[in-house]
């Protein structure tokens, strides 16, 4: 990845950033966004510390033009565009009848819609690269996670858009790699949508024991080396496809139960 220009979406903290870094510190030119201005001059100056050669854009992934800006502004700074990171994500957890539908549309615009229009807007150079195109989904793009109705359904949608895009350029040397952490230690769970819109603030999960962000870039870099086709990490997010192929009705009791435990459950409501 030496000499790879890679842009990042929502690239200033989580695994965004933990990715930023690690492709940084192979050589590769990063552009990253971020909606917050703060955050992202912290990040972009953090990376320049370590010697990266990085550019930060101010952008709303679920922006149809900020898509199109940050793609001109990657040709601008680096004159192409090798790989793109789909990473901007955000989640919710509340019970479907108590969510505000608003709160569904919100996490569908950033994490399926905000894929589409950065992959629109960087493609062309992609493929004029053979390079590669990355989508951070989720286990819960391959197994519906009770509480998460908006971003479930937002990672099965993200899932089946690449393996559409895989299909369709599957003659074009382009490489698409559908990565699924498994439950990782990051901000995206306190940043989750509550039923009206506002933020939790607090994770419900212990994230103690969780994969490291750090760890997650280190895996999602060398998929990307390898071209890989899928990765799918963590020995429980493996076991969670595994089953829900193979013996789905055990599935829907060890997920609810495992969801039941957390703090301050939703499903606990249920009669």
């Amino acid at each position: 990845m030496k000499d790879k220009v890679v842009v990042i979406t929502g690239g200033t903290s989580g695994i965004g950033k933990a990715l930023a870094f690690e492709f940084g510190r192979h050589g590769s030119k990063i552009l990253i966004t971020g909606r917050n201005l703060a955050d992202l001059e912290s990040t972009v100056n953090g990376l320049r510390n370590e010697g990266i050669v990085v550019y930060g854009i101010q952008a709303d992934v679920s922006r149809e033009e900020d898509n199109k800006k940050m793609a001109e502004e990657a040709v601008n700074r680096y004159g192409t565009i090798d790989v793109l990171i789909n990473n901007a994500g955000i989640t919710m957890r509340a019970l479907f009848e108590d969510t505000d539908l608003s709160v569904v549309k919100q996490v569908m615009d950033i994490n399926f819609y905000g894929v589409l229009y950065a992959t629109k807007y960087c493609l062309p150079e992609i493929k004029k690269n053979k390079g590669s195109v990355v989508g951070i989904s989720s286990i819960a793009g391959y197994r519906g996670l009770p509480g998460r109705t908006g971003y479930s359904a937002s990672k099965f949608a993200l899932n089946g858009f690449l393996e559409v895009l895989r299909t369709e350029l599957l003659h074009s040397g382009v490489h698409v790699l559908t990565a699924c952490p498994g439950f990782t230690a990051s901000n995206i769970r306190r940043r989750a949508l509550t039923h009206d819109g506002r933020m939790q603030g607090e994770s419900p999960r212990n994230e103690a024991g969780m994969m490291t962000a750090e760890e997650c870039a280190r895996h999602i870099y060398r998929a990307t080396v390898r071209r890989r086709r899928t990765l799918i990490l963590t020995t429980q997010g493996k076991l969670a496809v595994w089953l829900n192929k193979w013996w789905p009705s055990l599935t829907d009791r060890l997920v609810y139960r495992t969801f039941a435990r957390e703090e301050n459950s939703p499903l606990n409501k249920q009669p």
